[in-house]
């Protein structure tokens, strides 16, 4: 599943970033990395954004780039 269908107020592991170029690559930067652990803070009421705790830090997400993250529950 990816970033987009998850549940508010879980943790998942990042398991795969897809994408190719530049969004990829940022979103890598930013941390997501294969492994790493994050928790789902909210979802915008009609889509659009995720706010994510990773690495003692929030990080709100569009949908185009939250698309590309693939996690697993916890």
């Amino acid at each position: 599943m990816t970033l987009m269908q998850v549940q508010i107020n879980t943790e998942y592991k990042i398991t795969r970033v897809t994408g190719d170029g530049n969004a990829r690559r940022r979103l890598l930067d930013m941390g997501f990395t294969p492994e790493t652990e994050i928790y789902v803070s909210g979802v915008a009421p009609f889509g659009g954004t995720v706010l994510v705790s990773l690495r003692e830090s929030f990080i709100a997400l569009r949908e185009d780039a939250a698309s590309l993250i693939e996690v697993e529950r916890i």
